[in-house]
């Protein structure tokens, strides 16, 4: 039998889970809720509000919108 068929197959990396910061509520800057504002227009309520819970917890724009597309879609 050649080597190559006995390759090790690859493990899958677990998904990771999106956590959300407890304790103190940050808020979010005027520059943020105007982005927000723009950005519903191509969104639904349920991942506008995702995006909403998570910035309040101190989530960048990006990481909650990306965390949002993964839990909710677009």
């Amino acid at each position: 039998m050649p080597y190559h068929t006995q390759e090790k197959k690859a493990k899958a990396k677990p998904k990771k889970k999106v956590v959300f910061k407890k304790g103190k509520k940050m808020g979010m800057s005027q520059n943020q809720r105007d982005k927000l504002k723009e950005h519903a227009k191509h969104h639904t309520t349920k991942h506008m509000s995702v995006m909403k819970k998570m910035m309040k917890g101190g989530a960048s724009f990006t990481k909650a919108h990306n965390a949002a597309k993964k839990m909710v879609g677009k």
